[in-house]
C-alpha cells in the first residue's frame, strides 16, 4: 500500500461551498433595499463569532490569574500587566496592517495565518519561562488574533447588505457582549484545577479550532476580481478614499465613541459600585453580569426591530437613548450625590443603548465603503482601542471613591456620539452622495 502524500491528504479534506456574495453598489447607486439584501449564512456567522471572540476571551480568562504569574515567574505585578498591554496593542496595530492587506490578498488566507500564529502564540505562552518571552508572545497574539476582529466584519460585509448585515452585526454584538462576563468567571474557575498555564492552554485550543473551523467552514468571500492590486501607496490611497467619505467617518465617530464610554464605564466599574454605590465583592458582580446582558438586551432588540425598521431608525434610537441616560447619569451623580436606585437603572439603559447602537453603525459604516470593507473595518478597530485607551485612565483622576469623572467621560462620549451621527454622517440627508 503507498503511503498518502499531502496533497492526497490536501484533497481529501471538504472544500467549503462558496457563499454567495451581495453585489457592489454602482456609481451613484442607494443603498440596496429589501429587495436586493442578502442574510449571511448561518456556518459563515457561527465562524466569525468564533473568530470575533476569541479576543475577549484572550483578554478576560486569564485576570484572576495574575497574583499567580506574579509568583510563578518571580515578576511584579506591573510587569504581568505589561502581557495585557502589549495584547492590546498589537490587536490594535494588527487590525491596522491585517484589514488593509485583506482587501489585497483576499479574507480566507489571512485568517488562517492569523488563526494559525494566534494558536501557536498561545502554546509559547503555556510553556513560557520567563515574564519577557510572555510579553512578546502576547503582542504577536494580539496582532495575529486582530484578523478575526477585523477580517471577520470584512467577511460579514462581503456576504450582505443593509438590514441583513446590521442584524448580522447585532448578533456578534450579543456573542461580544457576552465573552466578557463569561471569561473571566471562567478563568476563575479554571485558575484552581488547572492554573494560569492551563488558562492558556484553553486559549490556544480555541485558536486551535478557529484555525479548523475557517480551514473547513469559511470559503473565500472576495473574490479576486474585487481585490486591490499595488502595494502601500495603493493602500494609502484606498484609506484616504475611505476617510473621506463623510458618511463613513459619521458613523465609526458613533460607534467608536458609544464604545469609548462603555469602556469608561467598565474601567470605573470596580471602585464605583463598592466604594460610592457601597456594593459588596458579590453583589458587585450581580451587578457587572447585569450590565453585561444589557448589551445583550440591545443587540437581541435590534435584530428583532430590524426585521421591520431601517438600520437608521434603530440607531437612532440607541444613540438618542445614550444620551438622554448619559444626561441623567450627570445629574444623578453631580446633582444628587450618586443614588444607587438611579445609577445602576441608567447604568443598565445605556448598554440597552449600545446594543442598538454597535451593530447599526457597523453595518452602515461598511456599507459605505464597500469597495475597502477590510480597510473600513481597521479603521473602525484602531480607534475603537485607541478611544477605549484615552478613556481608561480618566476615570480615576478623582480618586477611588467618586463617580464624577465616568459620569462625566460618558456624557463626553455620548456627546460626541450624538454629534457624529446628527451632524456628521446625517442618515436621513439625501444631500450626501450614494456609496460606491
Amino acid at each position: 500500500m503507498s503511503t498518502p502524500t499531502v496533497a492526497s491528504l490536501r484533497a481529501r479534506l471538504p472544500r467549503p461551498r462558496p457563499v454567495p456574495l451581495a453585489p457592489p453598489p454602482g456609481p451613484g447607486a442607494s443603498a440596496p433595499g429589501p429587495a436586493a439584501e442578502r442574510s449571511v449564512p448561518l456556518r459563515v456567522l457561527l465562524v466569525v463569532a468564533l473568530l470575533c471572540s476569541i479576543g475577549p476571551l484572550s483578554i478576560d480568562m486569564y485576570l484572576p490569574a495574575f497574583p499567580a504569574i506574579s509568583g510563578d515567574l518571580s515578576t511584579s505585578a506591573t510587569a504581568v500587566q505589561l502581557t495585557l498591554t502589549t495584547f492590546m496593542a498589537g490587536m490594535a496595530l494588527g487590525q491596522l496592517v491585517l484589514g488593509p492587506l485583506s482587501d489585497r490578498l483576499g479574507r480566507r488566507r489571512l485568517l488562517l495565518v492569523g488563526a494559525a500564529t494566534c494558536f501557536a502564540a498561545g502554546v509559547v505562552c503555556v510553556l513560557t519561562p520567563s515574564i519577557a518571552v510572555m510579553v512578546v508572545a502576547r503582542f504577536v497574539q494580539g496582532f495575529s488574533g486582530a484578523a478575526g476582529l477585523v477580517i471577520g466584519r470584512a467577511v460579514v460585509a462581503d456576504v450582505s447588505s443593509g438590514r441583513a448585515a446590521a442584524r448580522a452585526f447585532s448578533t456578534l454584538a450579543v456573542i461580544q457582549g457576552v465573552a466578557p462576563v463569561v471569561a473571566p468567571i471562567l478563568g476563575g474557575l479554571l485558575a484552581g484545577p488547572v492554573g494560569w498555564r492551563g488558562i492558556f492552554g484553553v486559549i490556544a485550543a480555541a485558536s486551535l479550532v478557529m484555525t479548523l473551523a475557517v480551514l473547513l467552514l469559511l470559503p473565500e468571500t472576495l473574490p479576486a476580481e474585487r481585490r486591490h492590486s499595488g502595494g502601500a501607496a495603493q493602500v494609502a490611497t484606498t484609506a484616504r478614499r475611505v476617510l473621506g467619505r463623510r458618511r463613513y467617518v459619521g458613523y465609526v465617530l458613533t460607534v467608536t465613541s458609544a464604545f469609548a464610554g462603555i469602556f469608561a464605564y467598565v474601567s470605573a466599574a470596580p471602585f464605583v459600585f463598592t466604594n460610592v454605590l457601597g456594593l459588596s465583592t458579590g453583589w458587585f458582580s450581580v451587578a457587572f453580569a447585569a450590565n453585561a446582558l444589557g448589551i445583550v438586551a440591545g443587540s437581541s432588540s435590534s435584530a428583532l426591530l430590524l426585521r421591520r425598521l431601517d438600520p437608521r431608525t434603530v440607531l437612532t434610537a440607541g444613540v438618542s437613548l445614550q444620551i438622554t441616560c448619559a444626561l441623567a447619569m450627570g445629574a444623578a451623580v453631580l446633582v444628587l450625590g450618586s443614588p444607587t436606585a438611579l445609577v445602576l437603572p441608567l447604568l443598565w439603559l445605556t448598554m440597552y443603548a449600545a446594543g442598538l447602537t454597535f451593530g447599526n453603525a457597523t453595518a452602515l459604516a461598511i456599507e459605505q465603503v464597500r469597495f475597502a470593507a477590510g480597510t473600513g473595518s481597521a479603521v473602525q478597530g484602531a480607534l475603537q482601542f485607541g478611544f477605549a485607551a484615552l478613556v481608561s485612565p480618566l476615570v480615576g483622576l478623582a480618586g477611588e471613591a467618586s463617580a464624577v469623572p465616568m459620569a462625566v467621560v460618558m456624557l463626553g462620549a455620548a456627546a460626541v456620539s450624538a454629534t457624529a451621527l446628527f451632524a456628521v454622517a446625517r442618515p436621513w440627508s439625501r444631500r450626501l452622495p450614494a456609496p460606491a
